[in-house]
């Protein structure tokens, strides 16, 4: 079996993959990489295949896409499937950038709880930004990652390369999944991705936001399932 590795998004933890890692265990082992080391994407993509094995499948979700992107630069060859959930190949605008910071900042002088609160209830579609359950789970993982680790975080998603020019490079079995109705990845970014990486499969979720393995974990996990076992 294909030991599988899974990249969570920023301000995630390994919950944001429960559903996922439930429905994919038995097709290989699991692990989910840790992302609060690191000051670069190169950081963290290094820090990764430090504790990979040899030869794995690879998903990273939002921000763990692109670290999943900079795995792919660094060592192809050690990359069997990927799947690139809820992301995108661009890097940031200057405005992104400003904005980005101008989030840290409020991170640190104002409640954190209260800031990630809001953000998260922004991320998600909009007949799931009142379940309280959704927002539990986006809160205790906000809270673990803490304002440090966001920053961190940040920092290394804002100095990120185009990773336009990787895609066509890419020859193993790619999924590309996005939620219909994501405010952050809108689904033609998604569509763009899948059609430069040769062979890609898109897959785009009905009902869904940005946290898409959480907001539909059935559906996103099935994908998975069809990915890792095709």
């Amino acid at each position: 079996m294909t030991p599988i590795v899974l990249i969570p998004g920023l301000l995630c933890t390994a919950e944001v993959f429960a559903h996922q890692v439930a429905a994919l265990w038995p097709h290989g082992p699991v692990t989910v990489a840790n992302t609060l080391a690191g000051e670069t994407m190169a950081d963290m993509a290094a820090a990764i295949l430090a504790d990979a094995p040899p030869r794995f499948a690879l998903a990273g979700l939002s921000m763990g896409g692109y670290v999943a992107l900079e795995i792919m630069r660094q060592a192809p060859e050690r990359v069997v499937k990927l799947a690139l959930v809820s992301t995108q190949a661009l890097p940031d605008t200057p405005e992104q950038s400003d904005q980005r910071r101008a989030f840290v900042a409020l991170a640190r002088k104002a409640r954190f709880a209260s800031v990630l609160r809001q953000a998260m209830a922004s991320m998600l579609h909009p007949d799931h930004r009142d379940d309280d359950q959704l927002a539990a789970v986006n809160l205790r993982m906000g809270l673990t990652v803490g304002v440090e680790g966001l920053a961190r975080q940040t920092a290394a998603v804002i100095g990120r390369p185009d990773s336009r020019p990787t895609l066509p490079t890419i020859r193993v079995p790619t999924l590309v999944l996005v939620g219909d109705s994501d405010p952050l990845m809108p689904p033609e970014r998604s569509r763009d991705m899948a059609a430069a990486i040769p062979g890609a499969r898109l897959a785009i979720v009905p009902h869904c936001g940005h946290a898409s393995t959480l907001e539909q974990s059935e559906a996103v996990s099935q994908a998975l399932v069809e990915w890792i076992s095709g």
